[in-house]
């Protein structure tokens, strides 16, 4: 472990944190009409370690099991996304065959140290955890994850000590808890406000704002990274704006298509650290990727958006 912090951040990860954006510029994979400077990242509270805030979620996209045309296919999304900037790759067991179609894709890309590995526990009590993290660990082909997680705050309290113990032995560098759907957010309140845990993942977009008013200045306040799950509403909102058009001043902020207003209105938030929007293909992959360059709005610039969207 020599070269690590305590969270493992390595001299590689941190170089690449630093002018990570360069290559990705350079290789025309951004088109360069949409990029001002380098990649949007924020720091994760607990270490420092700063992250690209646009991830990648796996739920449905990447459960497309043994084929081989739609591994590939996959692959090439996972491809674009590393080589764009991308970090966070998100997934659960509760996901189908994603874990494993992960691990075939980071088999066949070469990695220069961007991958940041988040995945979940998902079993009803402490017996099962360990070995659904093994099987995690082994489907993706990694010996460490970056984050581990409660998936929707199943057996909590079992998780959360046995995901102490995997960190401590090295197999975890983070530990968090998820919501999804604006659900169950008393409860993790609760757990926010009382245990030590590095991420919560939650549900936040332009629509769906429950979470601003405790979730995410309680997360600043306990010094909680946060992820925003369903930022399309799977798909959702994406279906329902793109009949109409981006309003003029959208220009302002960068933003060229439907995904990168929506990403770059969570991803703006001061207290939201990441965002995982999920996607089969190669060209929304690039659409999301456009919402981590160019300027970010400010707070007028946000109630701008919100008031526009909810007038369409």
């Amino acid at each position: 472990m020599r070269g690590l912090t305590r969270h493992g951040w390595s001299r590689r990860r941190f170089l690449r944190a630093v002018c990570g954006g360069c290559a990705a510029v350079g290789a025309g994979l951004v088109p360069l009409n949409s990029v001002a400077g380098a990649p949007f990242r924020k720091a994760i509270p607990a270490s420092g370690e700063m992250l690209p805030v646009i991830g990648m979620g796996t739920w449905i996209t990447f459960n497309v099991g043994p084929s081989p045309d739609l591994r590939a296919a996959r692959t090439e999304v996972m491809r674009a996304f590393l080589q764009l900037g991308g970090g966070m790759v998100d997934s659960s067991p509760m996901y189908g065959s994603a874990e494993e179609v992960i691990g075939h894709s980071l088999r066949h890309i070469e990695d220069d140290g961007g991958l940041f590995s988040a995945t979940k526990v998902w079993t009803r009590g402490a017996r099962g955890g360990p070995g659904q993290m093994a099987e995690s660990r082994s489907l993706w082909g990694l010996e460490r994850f970056d984050l581990m997680q409660v998936h929707n705050l199943l057996s909590w309290q079992d998780h959360l000590e046995t995901m102490r113990q995997e960190r401590d032995q090295g197999r975890i560098r983070y530990i968090g808890v998820t919501t999804s759907h604006g659900r169950r957010h008393d409860e993790l309140e609760r757990i926010m406000r009382n245990e030590d845990i590095d991420f919560v993942q939650l549900t936040y977009n332009v629509l769906d704002r429950e979470a601003e008013a405790r979730l995410l200045p309680l997360a600043a306040d306990r010094g909680i990274a946060v992820i925003a799950n369903r930022p399309f509403r799977q798909k959702a909102l994406i279906t329902r704006f793109e009949r109409h058009p981006l309003p003029d001043w959208a220009d302002e902020i960068q933003c060229k298509n439907w995904p990168q207003f929506l990403l770059k209105f969570i991803v703006s938030h001061p207290d939201v650290t990441c965002a995982i929007p999920a996607t089969s293909r190669v060209d929304h992959m690039h659409e999301n990727m456009g919402a981590l360059y160019g300027s970010q709005p400010d707070a007028a610039m946000r109630r701008r958006m919100v008031d526009y969207v909810e007038g369409l």
